[in-house]
């Protein structure tokens, strides 16, 4: 008999257990979703700041590289500029070149084939520096290219054009050095 009492008493326990379990089910089951609902919460809002986050990252990524291109740019900028101004000052002494092979006496000795070749050497330098001399003559005045010193009547060039030019001029890839000096044709 007490082993009938004690199987009773187990029994009697394990109902009570079932119906504390079945009592704290409808509690446990609205906290459950309280939390669930906090979680969820929780994790929209951590997925807000990753993706934030993510956009700033980008956009920070973005601008170094924006950054990075433009000091570049303006470093080969800067390059080309200085470049263009330390040749700009040799040009007066290719122009005095030029003038005295121009102007040579009849009988040159042995010195000038020493000038034409000190002349086609600096020609050859600037040439390869990206230096290309400017087309004028006969050409339409352009006040891009030409810079004009004088307008002159003259009935064998077409009104506008270059007659003469009286000073070269120069370029340095797509830049003007030095317009040319020209004379124009009214």
């Amino acid at each position: 008999m007490t082993e009938n009492k004690h199987h009773k008493h187990e029994e009697q326990e394990a109902e009570e257990a079932k119906s504390e379990a079945v009592e704290e089910k409808p509690e446990n089951d609205g906290q459950a979703r309280v939390e669930m609902e906090e979680l969820m919460k929780r994790l929209e809002e951590s997925e807000a700041k990753v993706a934030e986050h993510l956009e700033g990252w980008q956009r920070a990524q973005a601008d170094f590289i924006n950054y990075k291109n433009r000091v570049q740019r303006d470093q080969e900028l800067m390059k080309s500029v200085m470049k263009g101004d330390i040749i700009r000052k040799f040009l007066p002494a290719l122009d005095d070149l030029e003038r005295a092979l121009q102007n040579r006496p009849a009988d040159s000795g042995a010195w000038v084939g020493g000038i034409e070749l000190i002349h086609k050497k600096l020609q050859t330098i600037l040439e390869s520096e990206g230096v290309t001399r400017i087309e004028a003559e006969g050409q339409l005045f352009d006040p891009n290219f030409h810079e004009a010193i004088s307008h002159e009547p003259n009935e064998a060039v077409e009104s506008g054009h270059v007659i003469a030019v009286v000073q070269n001029g120069y370029m340095l890839g797509d830049r003007v050095l030095r317009p040319a000096l020209v004379r124009v044709a009214q």
